[in-house]
């Protein structure tokens, strides 16, 4: 599992980020399912060749954020997103909420893609092409 989290020294972005992005990617695109255990800290750290504290701290903000649940002795899994959206009008305000988060990330992810010179079709096509090869 280890090495589909794709960590590079070289960029810019810290470790953690780069981690916790490949990690939730990973959830995103089906590659960890509900219930999937994740490697160990240790081990993880090793596979990785980053410090454990690096990935207790990733792993610590997923559990915080409700992605990843820890069992004690048992390990880390991917949690299970809560009662579908919509429920109740607290459920409506979070899947407005989430709507809104969305609407704003694609367009960062637009106005980035513009910045560096691509159309909004390659980068559309740039990002069909990950989620298909589920990296």
């Amino acid at each position: 599992m280890a090495q589909s989290f794709n960590i590079d020294a070289r960029d810019p972005t810290p470790i953690y980020a780069q981690l916790e992005r490949a990690i939730r990617f990973s959830i995103a695109t089906g590659r960890l399912s509900v219930g999937d255990q994740l490697p160990t800290v240790r081990q993880l750290a090793v596979d990785l060749r980053i410090n454990a504290n690096t990935v207790a701290k990733v792993y610590t903000e997923l559990e915080r954020t409700g992605i990843v649940e820890t069992r004690r002795g048992v390990g880390t899994f991917v949690r299970a997103q809560g009662a579908p959206l919509g429920a109740s009008v607290v459920g409506r305000r979070a899947g407005d909420e989430r709507e809104n988060r969305l609407q704003s990330l694609a367009q960062r992810f637009l106005a980035d893609a513009h910045a560096l010179g691509f159309t909004p079709e390659e980068a559309m096509e740039r990002l069909e092409g990950l989620v298909n090869e589920g990296v």
